[in-house]
């Protein structure tokens, strides 16, 4: 399993006004916490404790809240001067996560794991993780495990776990589930400045080297101040669901 994690933090959030006028889109609070934290917890959970957050928009309250959190030593890939979208972020943030593979989690996407799982969904995405044949493996989620999510799809996957971009006429697309893992070497030719780790999909896609491996649980997305309400009530229920299968 990857030592090392990058949490992209930096965005603006700006479908998320006027809430994120005032705060952070990764502080935006849904089921009792801030979303930063989901990914945070999950880290934590398989023990990494190499963690770099990126921050850009009200960097400030990001950095306050990484500081007080209790057994959180994350370091700051400072954006406040520019933007840098995800692809530019990470290249940015090279220096401080080295040369290993590594696990990228969006802040502002998270997932719920059932109580009876074997394993993680950060182990389930190591133990696919297979450098020989892959330079980025994502981390995918089905349609009808998605909540917040508004879209068709965003990749299809063939039976042996290769993505191509889903071309919004097959069956069965996937969603990306906001956590990958990948080389850092990928960046070797990567441009200085601003670009979407999109790019980086694309060319991965075009050696044959995007893999995905599906997630277990609810993941949810949350774009809008409306999509709270809906995040938490399907969060509940997911919890409801839990208990009622653990139950005698």
């Amino acid at each position: 399993m990857p030592d090392t994690a990058m949490i992209l933090a930096a965005g603006l959030g700006i479908r998320m006004r006027p809430i994120t006028d005032t705060l952070p889109k990764s502080l935006v609070s849904v089921g009792g916490k801030p979303m930063v934290d989901y990914a945070l917890d999950s880290l934590e959970r398989e023990g990494i404790a190499n963690v770099v957050v990126n921050v850009h928009h009200l960097a400030g309250q990001v950095i306050e809240h990484l500081e007080n959190r209790p057994g959180c030593h994350a370091r700051i890939s400072d954006e406040t001067e520019q933007l840098l979208d995800s692809g530019g972020g990470i290249v940015n943030a090279l220096p401080l996560l080295g040369q290993n593979d590594l696990f990228i989690l969006n802040a502002d996407t998270f997932w719920l794991e059932p109580d009876l799982a074997p394993h993680t969904n950060l182990a389930l995405l190591s133990a696919a993780w297979n450098p020989a044949e892959m330079d980025i493996l994502l981390l995918t989620v089905s349609p009808d495990q998605a909540v917040g999510y508004d879209a068709a799809g965003d990749f299809l996957m063939d039976g042996n776990g290769r993505l191509t971009r889903y071309d919004r006429k097959s069956r069965h697309p996937v969603i990306y589930a906001g956590a990958a893992i990948l080389s850092p070497w990928i960046f070797d030719a990567a441009p200085i400045g601003p670009f979407s780790l999109n790019r980086c999909f694309d060319e991965a896609i075009a050696a044959g080297r995007l893999f995905g491996a599906p997630m277990r649980g609810l993941w949810l997305t949350v774009g809008t101040p409306g999509a709270i309400d809906q995040a938490e009530t399907a969060m509940r229920a997911f919890e409801g669901r839990k208990q009622s299968d653990m139950s005698p």
